[in-house]
């Protein structure tokens, strides 16, 4: 009987030829049809060949049969099949590569196609959110190269290796909703992998055992009625461990806190927490737990660089929708200044575009080394976008925790106390007495508070800040390729840092050293925790103006709802003294001694009996030190309110017992 060899290949289209164990003649040729796409993987068959002298090629026969990829895979991969596994076809086929068929890419996955990106959590950081947001999957797929590789003559001892290219394969739904590793038929991806690790690609897990569940319990003031506080709620959102036995989460988690607890990945213990810091211009905050138990087992994230546009990046926390750990992907699609909503500042921050829900704040974004590149923070929700989230990146990161470490505690991210203009146009510029090689924004208003109105005037043009030219459209070079605003130097340094600054007066040129500061608004963004102050007299509700007022007055929507004026001085007024405050008559609780004002709500008081009121302590110590037969208070719109201060002062204990306010005024007002 002839001898065959066996040789094998790797192949689309494959058959081998069969004979009767007694006889050469009448072979029978069977036809096997292996699918190769996306969502399958490679299948070694074996050819054999007869080594008697090959006759011309016969078409096969017209009951050739041909049979699937996942029939033989059901089967142990055996490369003989049984008579229940071939499935009967009746057309002719050719040797040679199967043609591929075109399939619509489409951003919504099947479930049993690919594992599911995102595991949430119940409870809820509600602070940010994203409707309607697509997942990304997170599975690489290398595609190996086209033809036939070359054949392995004769045995090896040493294990087979994968062929070149065959790194990573998309998980293969085998109607078992099992995942295979790419690899040889009988060999184990280990082995592959130390036979030809070079094949392999070198991608760093992220440290997910790093990252913790964060459970808060906030007791938020109340604005409105300053005396007393709100129900109490429960928020849940993310973590990481870093150095120090400290965790990071995010400030808007831990805000108006009353008690904070962790919780390890795959632990059922919760472990109080001590907050250390808060910064809230740059929404991060410093925790950290007494419990020796809870830091077992516990290895804390290393930091990495500021990542590059199309940077793959990876989103690990808690959010909504699930109790375990989430983890979704994506890339960074945008680096510059953004708006911190809960700081109302403007810092660097990374867009990326990987899905960031209610409870991935302060969860950890790593890079594919598993070094942490951001914080997740915030996103954007609104009809015509999808897939915005935002990360703070890892110079703001640093700057935090240095900060924190250089002063025992969080001192703010400085700024220049002016507001500029953009020097685009030539004849402004010529105007300005500018050169055509010089650039730079020009001085539009000085903070009149802060160290910058004693060396700066306006009309002054900013030419260079600590050496780094300034362009007409405020950008610096940051990047090969990129520019960033100018005020992204600034939030390098720390408060009490120096900077020089080299302007341009009258067409000479001058340079300051200037000490920089954290900047004071008329109306404050936040109160940083403090509860809000207050002064009763004779039911008239004294208190000062901040962002949180306005919106427990008027909702999230206070920018439109707001009275004008007092959206102009939110946005346009800026102090002239350094504890200035804009005091306003809140609300009048109704009482015999008020009748004909109780229509007075929201109106700042511009002087008491004749004197300007800077802040509301000096009002209340005026009040309370009065000794003329009348309190006037001028109010703007030009109305007065007039009271006997013998009957004021007398009716204010019954109004206070009539509502249950414990005190006519803060317990700041009382030092």
């Amino acid at each position: 009987m002839a001898m065959a060899t066996t040789t094998t290949a790797w192949c689309d289209l494959a058959y081998f030829d069969t004979y009767d164990a007694r006889s050469l003649e009448n072979p029978q040729r069977v036809w096997f049809d292996f699918d190769f796409g996306l969502d399958s993987l490679p299948f070694l068959c074996f050819l054999s060949v007869s080594a008697h002298e090959p006759e011309p090629e016969p078409e096969p026969p017209s009951n050739s049969r041909t049979i699937s990829f996942f029939d033989l895979k059901q089967h142990n991969n055996t490369n003989t099949p049984k008579p229940n596994q071939i499935m009967g076809g009746e057309k002719k086929r050719k040797r040679g590569r199967k043609p591929k068929t075109p399939t619509p890419e489409t951003l919504d996955l099947p479930a049993a196609a690919a594992p599911s990106s995102t595991t949430t959590t119940t409870a809820m950081d509600d602070v940010f959110s994203v409707g309607n947001v697509e997942l990304i999957d997170n599975t690489a797929y290398h595609r190996g190269r086209r033809g036939r590789p070359k054949k392995h003559l004769g045995h090896s001892d040493k294990p087979l290796s994968l062929a070149a290219g065959r790194r990573l394969a998309r998980p293969l739904d085998n109607g078992g909703g099992d995942f295979s590793v790419p690899g040889d038929i009988g060999v184990s991806p280990a082995v592959a992998m130390e036979a030809d690790p070079e094949v392999w690609e070198a991608r760093v897990l992220p440290a997910m055992d790093s990252v913790v569940k964060v459970f808060c319990v906030h007791t938020e003031p109340n604005f409105s009625l300053p005396w007393q506080r709100k129900r109490q709620y429960s928020s849940s959102s993310s973590g990481f461990v870093i150095g120090g036995r400290r965790v990071l989460t995010n400030a808007h988690s831990v805000e108006h806190y009353t008690q904070v607890k962790l919780k390890k990945r795959g632990s059922d213990t919760k472990y109080l927490a001590t907050v250390l810091a808060i910064g809230t211009e740059c929404d991060i905050a410093m925790l950290t737990v007494d419990d020796d138990e809870f830091w077992q087992g516990m290895s804390p994230v290393e930091f990495g660089e500021l990542p590059t546009l199309q940077d793959a990046v990876t989103v690990v926390g808690y959010p909504i929708g699930g109790d375990t750990i989430s983890v979704t992907s994506g890339v960074v699609s945008r680096i510059e200044i953004l708006s911190y909503v809960h700081g109302s500042t403007e810092l660097l921050g990374l867009q990326i575009d990987a899905a960031i829900n209610s409870g991935n704040s302060g969860g950890p974004a790593f890079n594919d080394k598993g070094k942490c590149v951001g914080i997740a923070f915030q996103s954007l929700k609104h009809e015509d976008v999808e897939n915005i989230g935002y990360v703070i990146p890892t110079p703001v990161i640093m700057h935090f925790i240095q900060d924190y470490e250089k002063n025992g505690g969080y001192t703010g991210f400085p700024i220049l106390g002016v507001e500029w203009q953009k020097m685009e146009n030539p004849d402004l510029r010529m105007a300005m007495g500018m050169r055509s090689d010089q650039k730079g924004v020009r001085i539009r208003r000085i903070d009149p508070t802060s160290p910058e109105s004693k060396f700066l005037k306006p009309s002054d043009v900013i030419l260079s800040f600590d050496g780094v030219d300034i362009a007409n459209d405020g950008t610096v070079p940051f990047r090969h390729g990129e520019r960033i605003g100018f005020s992204y130097l600034i939030s390098q340094k720390y408060t009490g840092d120096h900077a020089a600054i080299k302007v341009l007066r009258n067409s000479d040129i001058f340079k300051f050293d200037i000490k920089l500061n954290s900047h004071r608004r008329l109306i404050p963004a936040h109160s940083k925790g403090k509860p809000p102050s207050y002064y009763i007299i004779a039911g008239f509700v004294f208190s000062t103006v901040s962002v949180p007022y306005l919106r427990s007055e008027y909702g999230k929507d206070y920018e439109y709802e707001a009275p004008v004026k007092l959206l102009d001085k939110l946005l346009h007024s800026m102090p002239q003294l350094p504890d200035e405050q804009l005091v306003v008559v809140s609300q009048v609780l109704v009482a015999d001694i008020n009748i004909g004002y109780e229509d007075i709500v929201n109106t700042q008081v511009l002087a008491f009996n004749g004197k300007p009121v800077k802040n509301l302590k000096s009002l209340a110590t005026m009040v309370e030190s009065c000794d003329d037969e009348y309190l006037k208070f001028d109010l703007e719109y030009d109305q007065i309110v007039v009271l006997r201060t013998k009957t004021a002062k007398a009716a204010t204990l019954g109004i206070l017992a009539t509502h249950c306010i414990p005190s006519a005024m803060s317990d700041d007002l009382k030092s």
